[in-house]
């Protein structure tokens, strides 16, 4: 499918609303009954605190979950090291393919209950994959978790816009310190929970699929809820006419649709695109394979779960300051470098060192993943409408998690056939160059409707 065609025929969640506006009369529910008030119901707003802190918590467990257990999985279903590569190849698959059809699915149905769903799908890929009983089942299972993972990816920026716009930075970093603490909460436990539970790891995967299930339950009562845009989305403008016969002028509401946005006319989108891939690339590269790094070290399961947890909380406090940092300098060129000098460092530690230095080398992974949450903040700061950021969040994510979906099974690949981690630690250090390349020019400080505009 043509890129631009693609995206120029998505309008965000918000497209229209932005350019409404109401001369005569006021805006109305969806169902016609009433006027809407001129603010979001405090009810509302806190579920929705609720449902961002939830819906994050669920987003990677499916993924370090399986990290942490991969082994034991491979065993389980016969799977050879390629085999485990374009599994752990799956996640940036699915979110790209089901990613760019979130802004389209919630401007017909609303983001609360794309979200409801995406939460659903989670839950039911969860309890049904460890028990399918072939690689075939595993994977179709995983997909559909990860397809609600994948609209939910998308959509979080614009619920955060939408609800909370002049809270961007805060809200944006209790997402993604929600979003690390889950990471991190699966690989730490996951190697626990499934000794506790006998030794199989068919429970071990499984029981995550009950924090999703919680998830559901705050979207239920804003499936039908559109928001604190509603009001501007049944807006009308009115344009004085005269009516043949029918005395003076009187005014005939219209409806104004806002421009489509060209978003592949914008560099920074571009930019933002590719850092979001790389990014993702070291991300999924280090869930998916660096637990089986420290074991093949000489390091224990548990262990090795331990120090991949390491990792990932790491971007619980981080995922909360670099935001608020990040909204108030002019450029985020700066906190993308200092991130990629850690990530070349531990990446170098794993090369030399993997056992005698693991935590140190956990630690500095942990904050190079910190690319996450900025990723998704510049997200937020590089568009300045609703509508904006909703296209802008898609084109970003969906690229990039099509850029990204080699760098896991060409781990696998050069793993497999080298007999060692050499090979694989030098292509992630390679990416990182590239990686903060693109991150400065994506924080540059200027907006996709400037750009695509010229």
């Amino acid at each position: 499918m043509d890129n631009q065609s693609s995206y120029d025929s998505m309008m965000g969640v918000m497209a229209s609303e932005e350019t409404r506006t109401v001369k005569s009369t006021p805006a109305r529910t969806p169902s016609g009954e009433g006027p809407l008030a001129p603010a979001p119901r405090a009810w509302a707003v806190r579920l929705v605190v609720v449902g961002i802190v939830l819906s994050a918590l669920n987003l990677r467990p499916a993924i370090t979950s399986l990290g942490a257990l991969l082994e034991e999985v491979r065993d389980g279903l016969g799977m050879s090291g390629s085999v485990a590569g374009l599994l752990t190849s799956v996640p940036p698959l699915c979110f790209a393919v089901f990613g760019v059809m979130a802004p389209r699915l919630a401007r017909r149905f609303g983001t609360g209950a794309v979200v409801c769903a995406g939460m659903v799908a989670i839950t039911t890929g969860l309890l049904i994959r460890p028990y399918t009983g072939s690689t075939a089942g595993f994977l179709a299972a995983s997909a559909l978790a990860l397809m609600g993972i994948a609209v939910s990816n998308v959509l979080m920026p614009v619920i955060v816009k939408r609800w909370f716009p002049d809270r961007v930075g805060s809200m944006t970093g209790l997402y993604s310190m929600a979003l690390a603490l889950g990471t991190s909460a699966a690989a730490a436990v996951t190697v626990p929970v499934t000794e506790a539970l006998g030794g199989s790891w068919q429970s071990g995967l499984a029981v995550w699929a009950g924090l999703a299930a919680a998830a559901v339950l705050p979207w239920i009562p804003l499936v039908r809820d559109r928001g604190p845009a509603s009001a501007e989305s049944k807006a009308v403008r009115s344009v004085p006419t005269r009516v043949e016969g029918a005395g003076p002028v009187r005014p005939v509401h219209t409806r104004v649709e806002a421009p489509v946005l060209r978003i592949t006319r914008s560099r920074t989108a571009w930019a933002l695109a590719v850092f979001f891939g790389l990014q993702a690339t070291a991300a999924y590269i280090t869930m998916g394979w660096m637990a089986q790094i420290f074991r093949d070290a000489g390091v224990s399961a548990g262990t090795a779960g331990l120090l991949l947890a390491v990792t990932m909380v790491m971007g619980v406090p981080l995922a909360f300051v670099i935001p608020r940092v990040a909204t108030r300098l002019p450029h985020q060129g700066p906190i993308v470098i200092a991130l990629g000098v850690c990530g070349l460092a531990g990446y170098a530690g794993l090369y030399l060192a993997p056992a005698a230095g693991a935590w140190a080398w956990a630690v500095l992974l942990g904050v190079s993943n910190c690319a996450f949450p900025l990723a998704l903040t510049m997200v937020g700061m590089r568009a300045r409408t609703g509508a904006g950021v909703a296209q802008l969040s898609a084109f970003a994510q969906s690229t990039g998690y099509l850029i990204s979906i080699p760098g896991p099974l060409l781990v696998g690949v050069l793993y497999q056939h080298s007999g060692g981690w050499g090979l694989p630690i030098a292509l992630m250090i390679g990416l990182m160059i590239p990686q903060m390349a693109v991150g400065v020019l994506a924080g540059r400080d200027r907006t996709v409707e400037e750009e695509a505009a010229r």
